[in-house]
């Protein structure tokens, strides 16, 4: 029996202690919070990210660290190295820390991306857009998550008032996509080199965050190729270790690459049910050394996404194959408080699924979209 440590004490540390116990694992979570949510499946020590005394205590405890949130100071990271095993390892948490660094991983790896310029003075910020041009988002260059950090610049005047809100740190101006679709690949790679990867995800966003997740998603196989490859090759170019998710936009035939987390991930839920090893069980496989489970689809999944409050789960889990997931948060404006997956044996099945969840929950804004997409996707196949 291994004792794994994980670094954050959100609702991703909660479901990997759930999916590692049948594996009979335990684990103990370091978080500043004293709601962690994790707490309730596991214990957690409340210690800041740079109290190394409480870290060191910590360290004794397992066997290996891992993380449910990517924003651990590097040096916090760095310093576990010398006390305990840390997947996936310090360096790649730092890559995938910086937007900058991350899209030149991305070209390094032969991976397109939008146009990008580093941003660190008002002057900087002018010289990019007068080369990259309008639209374009204004990031910063870490910390920033689910929208947060950005700043959408339409026309010249809303320059000053995005260096306003954001200037100060480091700075990364992309240009804007008008894409077909965003989808994003779940890769796991284990200590022993050995790679998979879950069917490719399409995703859609509300207010920046995250709202729905269908899988598997019907592209040309260019397309979908290419994503297994790119982050194949990220995997290996990193020597990465446990589960990541490469996110991307669609624009036609061209992929472009948007953001890597470096971390169990909100678009590879829909796994827990939909596949026989879900990402949870994937990583915790992949950080101890074990064998990695299996990967393929089974039927059509969907994902939907509840933030700020949960709604009434009896509309949901009146359907055949679905599935509830509570986090134990108290309701807040914007937070993550819980998700439900449907699963079907088709596109039209899940479309019905779809639409009476829709009308009993009023969501139509959430979830017509999905619908469109599936429909799209059965017209092409």
């Amino acid at each position: 029996m291994a004792t794994i440590g994980i670094l954050g004490g959100g609702q991703l540390a909660r479901m990997m202690a759930i999916a590692g116990a049948p594996l009979g694992h335990r684990f103990l979570v370091v978080d500043s919070a004293e709601d962690a949510c994790a707490a309730q499946v596991a214990p957690v020590m409340h210690a800041d990210w740079r109290d190394f005394s409480a870290l060191q205590q910590f360290a004794d405890q397992i066997d290996v660290a891992t993380f449910d949130f990517e924003n651990v100071p590097a040096d916090t990271a760095q310093w576990l190295t010398s006390h305990t095993c840390v997947f996936p390892n310090p360096a790649a948490l730092a890559v995938a820390q910086d937007r900058l660094r991350e899209k030149h991983l991305f070209a390094e790896i032969g991976l397109d991306t939008p146009a990008f310029a580093a941003v660190d003075s008002l002057d900087d910020l002018r010289t990019a857009v007068a080369r990259i041009g309008f639209p374009a988002v204004l990031k910063t260059r870490r910390l920033g998550y689910d929208g947060k950090g950005q700043a959408i610049l339409r026309a010249p005047e809303d320059v000053d008032a995005a260096w306003q809100a954001l200037g100060g740190v480091p700075l990364i101006l992309e240009g804007f996509v008008a894409f077909d679709c965003e989808v994003s690949v779940i890769g796991v790679r284990s200590r022993s080199g050995e790679f998979r990867h879950y069917p490719l995800t399409r995703n859609w966003h509300l207010g920046g965050i995250l709202s729905a997740s269908l899988a598997p998603v019907q592209l040309p196989d260019s397309i979908s190729k290419r994503a297994v490859a790119c982050a194949r090759a990220i995997a290996g170019h990193l020597d990465y270790v446990g589960v990541f998710a490469l996110e991307f936009f669609v624009k036609g035939e061209q992929l472009l690459g948007n953001e890597m987390a470096p971390r169990v991930h909100n678009s590879g839920h829909w796994t827990i049910e939909g596949c026989a090893c879900s990402q949870f069980e994937n990583h915790v496989r992949a950080v101890l050394g074990l064998p990695l489970g299996d990967t393929a689809a089974r039927g059509f999944s969907v994902m939907l996404n509840w933030i700020g409050e949960l709604p009434d789960a009896n509309a949901v889990l009146a359907e055949a194959r679905a599935h509830w997931h509570d986090y134990g948060k108290s309701p807040r404006p914007s937070r993550k408080v819980g998700h439900a997956t449907l699963r079907a044996d088709s596109p039209d099945e899940m479309i019905e699924r779809l639409q009476r969840v829709g009308k009993a929950l009023d969501r139509q804004a959430q979830i017509e979209p999905v619908i469109a997409g599936l429909a799209e996707m059965w017209n092409r196949g």
